[in-house]
């Protein structure tokens, strides 16, 4: 009778643990079907207002990801720019624009939750479930050894086949704008530069232009379940070039 008994306990067991297990994989499949893509701007830009013949924008992208696409962002921020209603265009001399809008991608890639937070300031939250030895009191030590066993190869299974994935775009901006005749624009600039173990070394400058320049940060994530960067991509790039192209 105890054979029996505690054979059915493990049974038991088992069934509840492979049921507990595969809880986040299902919550994760469900709740991350759909893609959702954000973006922020550190700070906004607004570029001074000029005359329809001076809406001309030199455009550098460059990027230190070797996955990032530099065409397909090009292109998609080529549309956002010609469909955003102001009259802008790109150009191909900085000669002949009277902005010069210079980007820099410095992240595109997986990012954990903590990740995500550190950019974004918000967080994802995972599921965390009980143990499943609780459910097994008064059980044998040998059948909750087993049930534990299982349980877990089939939790690392499920969870191995359902992920909860966030692509990060990171990419710095900087502007620079022609200033208004007569208008002469000054930059003061301080540099640390560490010699030694024993001291450092400042340096400042000023320089005399004809250039304002703004600086800021696009910060984009892409959040789904089992997601690839093919998929994540061309969202990403129309959302954040939608956010620089509020700049103008």
């Amino acid at each position: 009778m105890n054979i029996w008994t505690n054979n059915l306990k493990a049974v038991v067991l088992t069934i509840t643990l492979l049921a507990l297990s595969g809880c986040a994989a299902v919550h994760t499949s469900i709740a991350k079907k759909d893609l959702d893509v954000q973006t922020k701007l550190s700070t906004s830009v607004f570029v001074d207002p000029v005359p329809p013949e001076k809406r001309k924008i030199y455009l550098e992208v460059r990027s230190a990801v070797m996955e990032f696409d530099r065409n397909a962002f090009r292109t998609a921020l080529n549309n956002q720019i010609s469909s955003s209603g102001n009259g802008y265009t790109f150009v191909d001399s900085p000669d002949d624009a009277q902005y010069t809008m210079s980007v820099f991608v410095r992240n595109l890639e997986k990012a954990s939750p903590s990740a995500a937070e550190n950019y974004l300031s918000s967080g994802f939250q995972g599921v965390t479930i009980g143990s499943a030895a609780a459910y097994a009191g008064g059980g044998g030590y040998r059948e909750a050894a087993a049930g534990g066993i299982i349980g877990g190869l089939v939790s690392t299974a499920a969870n191995a086949m359902v992920k909860d994935v966030t692509y990060l775009l990171v990419a710095d901006i900087q502007i620079k704008e022609r200033a208004k005749k007569g208008v002469i624009v000054r930059k003061d600039s301080k540099i640390n530069t560490k010699i030694s173990d024993d001291g450092a070394s400042t340096q400042t400058s000023s320089e005399v232009s004809n250039q304002k320049e703004y600086r800021t940060r696009v910060v984009t994530t892409a959040n789904k379940a089992n997601l690839e960067l093919e998929e994540a991509q061309p969202l990403m790039f129309d959302k954040t070039a939608y956010a620089m192209a509020s700049f103008f």
